[in-house]
């Protein structure tokens, strides 16, 4: 894929705890293209955020190690370049929103002081400049009165207008890739739905690339291209968004999608249960992660982990079944 604008390729980190290694990400391999919006999803412990930050060098080493793996960003290794090199590109090319605005903004440090300070340093502006960027960015995520609002701290914002600061924070260096960990997750639905439209219209406005990770499949449907299911540390599904909504494939899948509210003409569904717990990964699955909650399993899904699998234009699938007749993959 020459076009990408990010590839990673058979990205593995570890984590070294008093219990064992734990094998968090086994493997995974993307890409992302310009102006796409991708979305991951999983439940809580699969992976994701974890993936994300490994290919931007965020983990914290000890306990956490990148032991394989290749991130290519415009031609380079984001996982071999220079820690000054990557200090450069975070926060000016490559943005990352996480999952709690309040931990991830400083207390004792005012909105304007912390908005102004990537803008200083990547930018080269000075106070008073990045001072009119900063009222113009907070405009642009809707927060009222911008300028009188730059002397407040964290707490005197609400949690819907602390995402919005955080992503304003995120766009002020225009960079081309925003990765978003979660970020409407303790967010009332209400404020969820102004958050995921927001950042739909400014990447349509600035034509930049998106990375949405989440758990929540309802969010995915409203604002990604492609979707990327991940479980035990593995991609196990990715398509088109509307490909996977309907066609999924992966049993994982097929349980996630069947937990969603629905109603119909006979009025609303029973939700689908995935039984069982997530692996605790202290050795890399041999076999099929999902083998032991799977009602579909084989033999075969206990002995040899399957690989992705192209299923249909852009649609790969990594299951011994096919889900959709029985049938056992050849």
């Amino acid at each position: 894929m020459t076009d990408s604008l990010l590839e990673v390729q058979s990205l593995e980190t570890h984590f070294k705890t008093s219990e064992g290694v734990v094998h968090a990400v086994n493997g995974v391999s993307f890409r992302l293209d310009g102006g796409e919006t991708l979305g991951v999803v999983g439940e809580s412990g699969c992976g994701k955020s974890v993936t994300m930050l490994s290919c931007l060098r965020l983990i914290a080493s000890p306990p956490g190690k990148i032991v394989a793996g290749k991130a290519m960003f415009k031609g380079q290794d984001l996982l071999k370049m220079p820690s000054e090199d990557i200090r450069k590109i975070r926060g000016a090319q490559i943005s990352m929103v996480f999952q709690d605005p309040m931990t991830s903004l400083n207390p004792v440090m005012t909105i304007g002081k912390q908005m102004a300070e990537p803008l200083m340093l990547h930018m080269g502006m000075s106070k008073e400049q990045a001072r009119k960027r900063s009222i113009e960015l907070l405009g642009l995520v809707g927060i009222p009165n911008a300028g009188d609002r730059l002397s407040d701290y964290p707490h005197q914002y609400s949690g819907g207008m602390r995402q919005r600061v955080m992503i304003a924070m995120g766009l002020s260096c225009n960079p081309e890739i925003l990765i978003a960990d979660e970020p409407t997750t303790a967010l009332d639905v209400t404020i969820q739905a102004q958050i995921v439209d927001l950042v739909k219209r400014l990447r349509n406005e600035l034509g930049m690339a998106i990375i949405w990770i989440t758990h929540d499949l309802g969010v995915v449907a409203s604002i990604a291209h492609r979707v990327m299911v991940m479980y035990g540390g593995f991609i196990i599904e990715e398509a088109p968004v509307k490909e996977l909504y309907a066609n999924p494939r992966h049993p994982y899948t097929l349980g996630l999608l069947g937990s969603l509210p629905k109603i119909n003409e006979t009025g609303r569904t029973r939700l689908f249960s995935i039984e069982g717990m997530p692996p605790i990964l202290y050795q890399k699955p041999q076999s099929c992660p999902f083998a032991p909650r799977c009602v579909y399993a084989i033999d075969q899904c206990w002995h040899e982990n399957p690989s992705l699998e192209l299923v249909a234009p852009g649609h790969n699938v990594a299951c011994w079944v096919n889900t959709k007749n029985g049938s056992e993959r050849a």
